[in-house]
């Protein structure tokens, strides 16, 4: 295996350890829109490597149900979009798809959550009136099974049922769904479930209109004069996630239900898009998962609720490449089919913990600057400036991806960190900016970066950590060799 693909699974265990020993958790949803989709085995082959504890189907696929049995991930099961009306209307269904889908599997298989459906309000609101029955004759089935404490039952809603989602304060569902809202919360109050929230910054960012800066998007730190505030609780926002988060609290506590904890069922960045989605690239990405998963593991919850952490579900394992829609859609996963992670995480302790002591900055092009200037920064940096450009080269390990964003990152990264001690800046007539977040990609190692000076194999630990299973699915026990475990970890990462 190489260095690159050890590196890349110790720090997918690293998080998924602490995550297992922290409140809040992170999960994968697996999508199967795709042509060249693995075998189930596989599949969970892949996450059982990376030891991923969490995930979500968004059907009850069979084979994919069974090839997670005795594996101790948690499995939220989803019905389709599809059957909900059926399932609204009849509660025999109900009842059959429990039995069918559930039932059948417990206790081989730790399904711990179902998703009525996924954005019924906003993308089938003809069948907003069936919705709440739906899951409570889904419910009603699961009591009848004697499994309505273990599985718990909600619905995904997206951020588009929420018109106005900054200032969050003022935030309130669109007034039409008052009525089905009113019930859905009801029910997750009466049940003891959570809301599910589909939270996507990138189109937060993308329909904005320039409102918001691409690093609140991207959890980048903010400059102080830039800081987004909520002008009536004057509570400070550092990234968008947590304000969309805090629009569906505040939503719910318009409708006077104050007390429903919320999972981000989908979240994430694409990787690839077209010509006219700039944004849609393998570095903001990167950016974006990385620091979210920094953000999920230190375990603390939203400006509004600071106790309650938020548990996320990353979208998503592969990239769907029969989804329709832009190229950016189709470009959402983490994994290619063989296991090898499409972008590389955060490889330092800094970026893990969130120290940001100046050391390890990196000096990267601004997303929203012009390409005729990029284009002269470029130059001026492989020129004048005596940046070593040679990486960029076709066939070169940072010639990919082949545009002008990228390209000045690294030029201007190489300059910034040879001429720093003798005066030269990150500034390149104000395209560029810096940022603690590790640039570098695949085999593309930018100057500074921890990985810079590795060229010895990384070994994987013999066994991972100790998990015991327990009511609520795998959990860590935080012991003394636990804290060596993750020592070491970190020793090894920072190589």
């Amino acid at each position: 295996m190489s260095p690159e693909k050890w590196r890349n699974h110790l720090v997918l265990l690293l998080f998924c350890m602490i995550s297992s020993a922290s409140g809040a958790f992170f999960g994968l949803n697996i999508g199967t829109d795709m042509s060249n989709l693995p075998p189930a085995e596989d599949v969970v082959a892949i996450l059982k490597s990376y030891q991923i504890t969490h995930v979500r189907l968004f059907d009850a696929d069979r084979h994919m149900l069974n090839a997670l049995a005795n594996t101790g991930i948690q499995v939220m099961v989803g019905v389709t979009n599809q059957e909900v009306l059926g399932i609204g209307q009849t509660p025999s269904l109900a009842a059959a798809w429990v039995n069918k889908n559930v039932a059948a599997y417990i206790p081989g298989i730790n399904i711990t959550a179902i998703a009525v459906g996924s954005e019924v309000l906003s993308t089938i609101p003809h069948a907003a009136p069936i919705l709440v029955p739906a899951m409570n004759n889904i419910h009603r089935a699961l009591v009848a099974s004697n499994l309505n404490f273990q599985v718990k039952v909600s619905s995904p809603q997206s951020m588009d049922i929420i018109p106005k989602s900054f200032p969050p304060s003022t935030a309130t569902f669109n007034s039409s769904w008052n009525s089905t809202m009113y019930q859905f919360l009801q029910f997750l109050k009466n049940t003891k479930s959570f809301y599910m929230l589909n939270a996507y910054p990138y189109y937060g960012y993308i329909n904005g209109n320039g409102i918001f800066p691409i690093d609140y998007a991207l959890f980048r730190p903010i400059p102080t004069s830039k800081q987004i505030v909520d002008s009536n609780t004057l509570l400070h926002y550092n990234s968008m996630f947590d304000a969309m988060v805090d629009a569906a609290y505040y939503s719910m506590e318009a409708l006077n239900f104050s007390e429903i904890p919320i999972v981000v069922t989908e979240t994430g960045w694409p990787s690839l898009g077209g010509a006219n989605e700039r944004d849609a690239t393998v570095q903001n990405a990167e950016t974006y998962n990385g620091n979210l998963f920094r953000r999920v593991l230190n375990d603390s919850g939203t400006p509004s609720q600071p106790s309650t952490p938020i548990s996320t579900y990353i979208y998503e394992l592969f990239d769907e490449d029969k989804r329709p829609g832009p190229i950016s859609e189709k470009n959402w996963g983490m994994f290619f089919p063989n296991g090898t992670m499409v972008y590389s995480l955060p490889m330092s302790t800094s970026d893990l913990t969130g120290d940001s002591s100046g050391s390890g900055l990196f000096c990267v092009a601004k997303p929203d600057a012009d390409s005729s200037a990029l284009k002269s920064g470029l130059d001026w940096a492989c020129g004048q400036g005596s940046a070593n450009c040679s990486a960029l080269q076709a066939g070169q390990p940072c010639f990919q991806p082949n545009n002008i964003q990228s390209h000045s990152s690294y030029a201007y990264n190489d300059y910034y960190h040879r001429m720093q001690s003798a005066g030269g800046t990150c500034d390149f007539g104000g395209t560029a900016t810096t940022t603690s977040v590790d640039p570098s990609h695949g085999s593309c190692i930018f100057m500074g970066s921890s990985r810079s000076n590795s060229s010895s194999p990384f070994m994987p630990p013999a066994a991972p950590g100790p998990f015991i299973p327990g009511k609520s699915g795998l959990k860590l026990q935080f012991s003394g060799i636990t804290y060596m475990v993750l020592t070491v970890l970190l020793a090894i990462i920072q190589l």
